[in-house]
């Protein structure tokens, strides 16, 4: 019994899902078909199917497990320790001298490699 329930909660599931892709396909083409009118009001009827459409995902299965993903994400991120001014303007730094000199080494190693290469194909002088 609790498997039919399931099953048939999943179908409405997936006929939300179909119709959330129909009213965002009938939104957009609106938009264009509507090309008189002024911009503002198709854009805020864009919006309008857009949260429509949002409503009716997070009423499915997948949209609550989503939901539930971003409410504890935001939990997660409260407990992160972030560094202060000090230490990222520090890093930021130290990450820019290395880049630099990163990008010399491979600079002058280029510029070597292709003296020798000349030099043993006798284009060089």
């Amino acid at each position: 019994m609790n498997t039919q329930v399931e099953a048939s909660a999943s179908v409405f599931d997936v006929v939300k899902q179909v119709f959330s892709v129909i009213f965002v396909v009938a939104g957009v083409a609106a938009f264009y078909y509507f090309s008189e009118v002024l911009l503002l009001y198709r854009v805020l009827g864009l919006v309008v199917v857009g949260l429509v459409v949002v409503g009716m995902v997070l009423t499915t299965g997948m949209g609550r497990n989503v939901w539930a993903f971003v409410l504890e994400s935001k939990q997660e991120v409260r407990k992160v320790v972030w560094p202060t001014r000090e230490e990222t303007v520090r890093t930021t730094l130290l990450v820019f001298a290395m880049v630099f000199v990163v990008g010399l080494i491979l600079w002058l190693l280029d510029m070597f490699l292709f003296w020798g290469v000349r030099l043993l194909t006798g284009q060089g002088g």
